[in-house]
């Protein structure tokens, strides 16, 4: 049984080549996987195939190489469709990152606000979920309001979303709500079904940063029946520069369009300009096009890593993984994890563990772990006010991926000890 296990996962890893590398003369153990994804043989393949093989502008010309690249383009947003479960490709937009997606709707849906209204988002946010709503905030005379978590309210230490909150928090000034999948941080996976519903009963509508959850969560945007879902490309095996915005099509229909340029007009005049119909009103300018195409491959690897026999041993990897560091961590005195289930109660967690040795600089932590080949993230994570709510500047994060192993978490804790020990 073991023997099978270790066959399944070294077949997975094999597939993924940065995992081969050394760094610092040791083994590269990848751990900054909530940051961005190594990437697999067949999306490297692809990338370099379409560069050579496939390198002409989409959607514009009439001959057979801008055919082909076009044909990749399309059948990528037809992989996310289907990915997703959106309804048709017209609920897909293609855009540079979560970031921009955000920020698309942002910008559009904000445009109807003003003075006095209310965007709603969660204390767990990422500063793309933050920032985007400020901005519109500032345009509009609109104020953002916060979900708090536990620790904002003095409930607790765990920092979980106090999604009991929602119902005080959704009156009639609230014009749309936007939440956290997954929190970069705490790992935790919010009830985003429930809030939607409580949402919606109300006619308030919803999106989701499912940066972290595309991944680790899984999604069914019909299921989930959010408005707008925002990810990224690089966080699931693809290529960097490309993110996409599914949107029901009433909600992104009665969005304007949020650039302008070529591709996303149906006719110009000096006079006046109309729309090229969903989702091209909001795809302005030469998209990444390659980048983009590189979905097809990289969605192809993750349902392989999710599917049959691959897909058990992956998840109960996962869930090993995630047990074994809860244990480690929590168990030691002089750590600080932001994000333990065991302070809250019915709360699942992603392999996403950020914390602190006390008496230690994250940065001088990170900067040691790498020396032994371990790759972390150290700093604020881009959720400056949640640690802020912990007390702390920045903290480490060790996030791991369905390609990581058991194997790798106790090295990483090892290592962990070794730095500890260089510098208390």
């Amino acid at each position: 049984m073991e023997s099978a296990r270790e066959e399944i996962l070294s077949g997975v890893r094999a597939h993924v080549p940065a995992l081969g590398l050394k760094m610092n003369g040791e083994p590269l153990v990848y751990l900054d996987n909530a940051a961005t994804t190594q990437k697999p043989s067949t999306v490297l393949d692809f990338l370099s195939d379409a560069l050579r093989e496939g390198n002409a502008n989409v959607h514009r010309s009439m001959y057979a190489l801008s055919d082909r690249s076009t044909e990749a383009y399309e059948a990528a947003r037809e992989k996310v469709r289907a990915f997703i479960n959106a309804p048709s490709r017209e609920n897909v937009v293609f855009t540079s990152g979560t970031t921009a997606s955000i920020n698309l709707v942002a910008d559009t849906f904000c445009r109807r606000l003003g003075k006095g209204d209310v965007i709603l988002i969660e204390a767990d946010s990422h500063h793309s979920n933050i920032v985007p709503w400020q901005l519109a905030a500032e345009r509009t005379g609109a104020f953002v309001k916060v979900i708090p978590t536990d620790v904002l309210l003095g409930i607790g230490r765990s920092g979980r979303v106090a999604a009991e909150e929602v119902d005080n928090l959704l009156d009639d000034k609230v014009k749309i709500l936007a939440i956290t999948q997954i929190s970069n941080i705490t790992g935790f996976l919010n009830p985003v079904s429930e809030i939607i519903a409580k949402a919606h009963a109300k006619g308030i509508p919803v999106l989701v940063d499912g940066a972290q959850g595309i991944v680790h969560g899984g999604v069914d945007v019909r299921e989930m029946d959010c408005d707008f879902y925002a990810f990224s490309a690089h966080k699931i095996y693809g290529a960097t520069g490309v993110g996409i915005l599914y949107g029901k099509k009433e909600m992104l229909e009665s969005l304007p369009p949020y650039m302008g340029g070529g591709d996303m007009v149906e006719t110009v005049t000096y006079a006046k300009t109309t729309y090229a119909p969903l989702p091209l009103r909001f795809e302005a300018g030469t998209p990444n096009f390659i980048g983009a195409a590189s979905l097809l491959p990289a969605l192809e690897f993750a349902e392989y890593l999710s599917s049959g026999e691959t897909g058990k041993v992956i998840k109960e990897e996962e869930a090993r993984i995630t047990g074994y560091m809860l244990e480690r961590l929590t168990k030691d005195p002089l750590v600080e994890l932001y994000g333990n289930p065991a302070l809250c109660e019915g709360v699942c967690k992603a392999p996403i563990f950020t914390f602190n040795i006390k008496g230690i600089n994250a940065g001088d932590l990170a900067q040691l772990l790498d020396k032994m080949g371990v790759a972390v993230r150290s700093g604020m994570m881009c959720a400056e006010p949640l640690l802020n709510s912990f007390g702390v500047p920045s903290a480490l994060r060790a996030s791991f991926a369905p390609y990581n192993t058991l194997e790798e978490a106790e090295f990483f804790v090892r290592c962990l000890d070794r730095a500890r020990a260089m510098l208390l």
